[in-house]
């Protein structure tokens, strides 16, 4: 990273902890200072939310360069200003500027997108946010929604997830529909004031179409979502400090195995330590299936701990797809080079540490099974986006998150997976990246060379949906692409295309974006954080795409001139 980058961000987080400490009334010297640091590479590494809500929390142990800017920040009231929103909030209304979804008009951002449509009725729509609104939530709920009964033309509804055994909503948002159009959520669950060190874990939720239509919207009211459980736990940290468990980046898939309505979760369950050179000791990914109700669930079932080749000692980013042959498929990418002392980093530097490399994998279980077959590798990756790395034109934290699904072709199943990796990669710059596209008919055993899906520039977090209504089936994928600013390569845009699940042919190649998104326009988060991911959806010829831009201007908590901020938007085809 430049000098030059180093001081943008620094300046950026300045900002950002004067704007939110103010928000929330945290007086720079009131919280003590033997709580446990955020090692760096956990930082990079967790969500984002979880490192912006522990900088929240713990000002006094930003790093040295931003120590006197947080000393120096003066007391509010979090009080006045929850009342001054809540009057700003009342002046909203909903669908009222072209795709936005949300009726947001505090001016704070939103991203990291999810959606669904159900498929029996694709007027019920339901999409979910990281929503910074809820830094002015009481209980401190992170984890947004956004609901429409009319194909996503307007919002009809939305609100905050509420806390579940006490534990607030804290982000990483996704959102899934069955069949019979019972809608489900999951979100981080975990207290703002002690994360990632203290009390965790995974919540899911379940709600009903005219619940949510009807239900008191704008805050975090518990009756929107009537069943809501933790699923798994993570560890606090013990008295004094100390190791602990945190858990991380889950994935939620609802669809039909052996007969029933089964609920899949997948998550990270990272191995917390303060005293290791980067934050954390390993990682490893976990999987829980629930019943259609959320009444009953498995503990978690190990899933990168392989019985023959053994656990994989860095992990991330966990997708789970419900084929409709009834099997899961979970995905997940193992990281070699980020923990000193990895066996598998090859030629380590003084440091024990290697350049990155992504490794994708895949296991399945049979329908109706929650056994997992053997680990299939499914591509090794050594130009992905690594973690601490950045695109050459863009300052926002960015890494590399493969996405599957899985389309019947000739009766069979047929398993694709996507991601993002660099043209070039210098060091942690990444140049130009492309979007792949691999697939397999053997249950992995066996993987087709990478196919390029985008054309040019610099193309992102993308993310795929399978068509189950056409034949044959096709999926849409969309990403983020930078190709459209010839000159800088830094303002983006949203595009897709559909592939022919039984030929992997391309085509309908479309700009969803009338205009070019900049990404530094927010004035909350500047350039750094636009979110992990984006999401599409399709069925029955219909494709939604629910991404952030900050195309709207607005005043900032009623204040100033209206200024370009960030908003989640949905596009439909």
């Amino acid at each position: 990273m430049s000098p030059r980058q180093r001081r943008l961000r620094a300046v950026r987080w300045v900002l950002l902890g004067v704007f939110v400490v103010g928000l929330l009334g945290v007086p720079a010297g009131s919280v003590p200072k033997d709580r446990p640091a955020l090692g760096e590479g956990l930082s990079l590494h967790v969500s984002q939310a979880v490192a912006l809500r522990y900088w929240v929390a713990h000002p006094e142990q930003a790093p040295a360069a931003l120590g006197a800017p947080f000393a120096q920040i003066s007391e509010h009231s979090s009080a006045a200003l929850r009342r001054r929103t809540a009057k700003v909030g009342r002046s909203a209304s909903a669908g009222v500027l072209a795709d936005r979804f949300n009726a947001d008009a505090t001016g704070l951002p939103q991203n990291e997108e999810s959606i669904t449509a159900c498929r029996s009725n694709t007027r019920i729509v339901l999409g979910s946010t990281n929503d910074y609104r809820g830094l002015l939530d009481p209980e401190g709920n992170f984890t947004g929604w956004h609901f429409s009964n009319n194909g996503g033309r307007s919002l009809t509804n939305e609100g905050l997830l509420p806390s579940v055994d006490g534990l607030p909503s804290g982000g990483d948002p996704v959102t899934v529909a069955d069949d019979a159009c019972h809608l489900y959520a999951a979100s981080l669950a975990f207290d703002p004031a002690t994360v990632p060190f203290g009390a965790n874990g995974v919540s899911v939720y379940r709600s009903e179409p005219g619940i949510l239509a009807s239900c008191p919207g704008g805050g975090s009211d518990p009756t929107c979502w009537p069943t809501r459980r933790v699923v798994a736990a993570g560890t606090a940290a013990p008295a004094g400090g100390g190791p602990n468990q945190f858990l991380d980046k889950e994935w939620l898939y609802v669809g039909k195995s052996g007969g029933e309505t089964v609920v899949w979760v997948v998550f990270s369950r990272f191995a917390n330590d303060p005293a290791a050179p980067v934050g954390f000791t390993g990682a490893e990914i976990e999987a829980v299936r629930c019943n259609a109700t959320l009444s009953s669930c498995t503990d978690p079932i190990p899933i990168s701990n392989d019985p023959v080749d053994g656990p994989d000692v860095d992990v991330q980013f966990s997708d789970v797809t419900v084929g409709e042959d009834g099997r899961t498929y979970v995905t997940w990418s193992e990281i070699i080079g980020e923990i000193p002392g990895d066996p598998d980093c090859q030629n380590p530097d003084p440091d024990g540490l290697c350049p990155q490399v992504f490794v994708h994998k895949l296991r399945v279980a049979e329908a109706g099974s929650t056994t997992f077959g053997p680990e299939r590798v499914v591509f090794v990756e050594d130009r992905a986006i690594p973690f601490g790395g950045h695109l050459h034109a863009n300052d926002f934290r960015i890494a590399t998150v493969p996405k599957n699904e899985v389309a019947m072709v000739g009766g069979k199943p047929r398993v694709f997976l996507v991601w993002d990796a660099c043209s070039v990669l210098l060091g942690t710059v990444c140049e130009e990246p492309v979007v792949k596209l691999v697939y397999s008919d053997d249950f992995g055993a066996s993987w087709s060379d990478p196919v390029k899906l985008s054309k040019n520039g610099d193309n992102y977090f993308p993310t795929i949906s399978t068509d189950r209504a056409r034949s044959p089936q096709r999926l849409a994928v969309a990403w983020f692409t930078n190709r459209y600013d010839r000159a800088f390569h830094s303002r983006q845009d949203v595009e897709m295309l559909t592939v022919n699940a039984a030929t992997v042919r391309a085509s309908g190649l479309k700009r969803l974006t009338a205009r070019s998104n900049d990404t530094q326009a927010d004035p909350f988060l500047g350039g750094l954080f636009i979110g992990d991911y984006i999401e599409a959806f399709t069925h029955a010829g219909h494709i939604w795409v629910h991404y952030n831009a900050n195309y709207r201007k607005t005043l900032l908590l009623g204040e100033g001139v209206p200024v370009n901020q960030q908003d989640n938007f949905l596009a439909r085809r």
